[in-house]
């Protein structure tokens, strides 16, 4: 391998501002109730392939998008990784989203999660692998991922973007753009419309637990079904 013929050089993307006010309104939305909203509005961005790597994990917060790309063994030099350009730039309420196209190869692990929970980092999302995932459990640091596999990245993975339109599970995020995570799996709001989306979705939350208390109270399935349309 020809060291000359590698760069670290990472294209770098202007994320726009998230602020802290609008990620709290999406705190206690789940991601069934704004993926309702997310449909009925015609946006998307409801994902259905990447899981947590442990049960009861849960984030909100803004995307900072990883685009990289993946080789056989030795591809890249170990230099190349990027992986610590990605956790130094991590701030509270950041969400990393990696989208390493779905390869079977581990990007993330147990000590970028100690680095990450440092900066106050609030989750991860990767299109790809991930691996140490009982450190990561133990630490509490939610993780969604496509796969959680043993091998390393370490001179097949290469970071080239930083916040720039990167695509997850089919979808496409922007860095600032609202993620959230829990049981049922992973939501992504437009920043351009997270603040609608997170005012139809607590009205939406706020039926939905009237609903149930109305059955609690006696209302069958049906009746609730016909009163409350948005079930």
């Amino acid at each position: 391998m020809d060291p000359t013929r590698h760069t670290l050089a990472i294209t770098y993307g202007t994320r726009p501002a998230t602020s802290a006010e609008l990620i709290a309104a999406f705190q206690g939305l789940a991601t069934s109730t704004i993926g309702n909203v997310l449909d009925d509005l015609g946006i998307g961005g409801i994902g259905l392939n990447l899981r947590p790597v442990a049960p009861g994990m849960r984030f909100v917060g803004a995307a900072l998008t990883v685009k990289e790309v993946t080789g056989a063994q030795h591809a890249y030099l170990a230099s190349e990784f990027g992986l610590g350009a990605v956790v130094d730039l991590c701030q509270p309420l950041d969400v990393v989203v990696i989208d390493n196209g779905g390869q079977q190869v581990s990007t993330w692990g147990g000590v970028a999660s100690v680095a990450a929970v440092q900066n106050g980092t609030a989750g991860l999302v990767v299109d790809g692998g991930v691996r140490d995932a009982d450190e990561i459990t133990e630490l509490g640091f939610p993780v969604f991922s496509r796969h959680v596999v043993p091998l390393s990245g370490k001179t097949r993975v290469k970071v080239i973007e930083i916040n720039t339109t990167v695509k997850i599970d089919g979808m496409a995020v922007q860095a600032g753009d609202i993620v959230v995570g829990d049981a049922s799996g992973l939501v992504v709001v437009p920043l351009a419309r997270a603040a609608e989306v997170a005012r139809l979705a607590s009205e939406l939350e706020r039926q939905d637990r009237q609903a149930s208390d109305e059955i609690r109270k006696g209302l069958s399935f049906t009746e609730a079904l016909r009163k409350f349309a948005k079930l």
